[in-house]
């Protein structure tokens, strides 16, 4: 796998020259050492596209599933209608028109 910074060593090494810098961690002498991480990081290894739709698959079996839920502003399971999507959908309903804002606070378009 290649690099993802899409310069060179000699790039680099040019562009700290530019600056007055001859190293890279110069450029980050004003964050305390404590924070600085000065070991590589513990990932592990990446994951097929299969691989993870099963990890997240697995985990969200873990959830627990609540017969009732509290939360309001209509986060909860209800039933709407299969013909709520096809009744915007009739042209007696459509119209090129956009009603503006001052429009809509006195009444909706109604067209004949």
């Amino acid at each position: 796998m290649g690099s993802y910074v899409p310069s060179t060593p000699a790039q680099r090494r040019e562009m700290l020259e530019a600056i007055g810098l001859t190293d890279v961690q110069e450029l980050f002498r004003d964050v305390p050492a404590s924070m600085r991480l000065d070991r590589p990081l513990d990932l592990p290894a990446g994951m097929s596209e299969l691989e993870v739709s099963r990890a997240m698959t697995a985990m969200a079996g873990k959830n627990t599933l609540f017969s009732t839920v509290l939360r309001g502003a209509g986060a909860y399971d209800h039933y709407i209608p299969s013909i709520v999507k096809y009744i915007p959908a009739k042209e007696e309903f459509l119209t090129a028109y956009t009603p503006y804002q001052a429009e809509m606070s006195q009444g909706v378009l109604i067209s004949a």
